[in-house]
């Protein structure tokens, strides 16, 4: 097997480089990091910016909006792929089906920098074409983007609607290896294609639910930096300034790079412990889980 080794060679040294080599940085969280010093002559701060994280009422609202952000997508946007992944599964046409999930996955390979672009036109209230249809109801026209009430829901769309498609195709990828012989049973016992979806596709699917459920917890202090940071702007920011967008903010426009460093720590720390801590509970209720 020395070719596949070769071949785990170049992407093994990546991970290496770009995840394991950047750690030492994290001792930044832990000192009063001074460039002309640099990281190991700065002096320790004796956690002091983790004592003051809390203390921050920036902090807090990030930390708030986070998480409200992060459930409402594990609640709202995390079964999308799986309700798209059985009903394509349904199809019996298959130029239809094809086409359907081609088009469905393509916003997944577009930057939110170009999506913030098209949503900002689709939401304008001068030009947004919801807008247009509003204002020939005879409402008002509405700034979706600037207003508190509806930020949060068009964040939640717009997420559903870059990454519903991409996240569908690991399911048809589950489905796909179901045992064929369960649906043949199912017809000689009677069973229509929606008592056959119900009782053999939705619970053969629930192992990899589970996978990527506790996957999708470990992520929940991450709400989307990309999206957001290209969606939001000062109007909103009670509701949509998240830990990402404060991190950046903190570190790269006030150049206070060891407390944006600390609040970043904090927040893998707090993902890490969700991942094990999900995946231990699940372990002990049932055989599914990541180890």
């Amino acid at each position: 097997m020395k070719t596949l080794y070769l071949m785990m060679l170049v992407p093994m040294l990546l991970l290496f480089l770009f995840h394991y080599v950047p750690l030492y940085g994290i001792l930044v969280a832990f000192k009063k990091f001074s460039p002309g010093l640099g990281i190991w002559k700065s002096e320790w701060n004796h956690f002091e910016h983790f004592k003051s994280l809390f203390h921050d009422f920036l902090f807090i609202r990030a930390l708030k909006n986070t998480l409200v952000i992060s459930v409402l997508k594990l609640i709202v946007a995390f079964p999308a792929p799986i309700v798209l992944a059985v009903l394509l599964n349904e199809v019996r046409h298959v130029m239809f089906k094809k086409v359907t999930q081609s088009i469905s996955y393509l916003p997944h390979f577009m930057s939110w920098v170009i999506l913030a672009s098209m949503v900002g036109e689709v939401l304008s209230p001068q030009r947004g074409i919801i807008n247009f249809v509003i204002h020939s109801l005879g409402g008002t026209p509405i700034n979706f983007l600037a207003d508190k009430n509806f930020f949060i829901p068009a964040l939640i769309v717009t997420d559903i609607w870059k990454e519903i498609g991409w996240g569908a195709i690991i399911y048809l990828a589950a489905i796909s290896s179901i045992n064929p012989d369960l649906y043949e049973a199912a017809d000689v016992d009677g069973a229509g294609r929606f008592k056959k979806m119900i009782h053999i596709t939705v619970p053969s699917l629930v192992p990899m639910i589970v996978i990527l459920f506790i996957l999708s917890l470990g992520n929940i202090l991450n709400a989307g930096f990309d999206q957001i940071l290209n969606l939001y702007n000062p109007m909103v920011y009670d509701v949509a300034d998240i830990i990402d967008t404060y991190v950046y903010r903190k570190g790269l426009e006030q150049f206070q790079l060891d407390y944006a460093t600390a609040v970043g720590l904090f927040k893998n720390v707090v993902g890490v412990v969700l991942i094990v801590g999900a995946n231990a509970i699940i372990r002990r209720r049932s055989e599914h889980g990541i180890w």
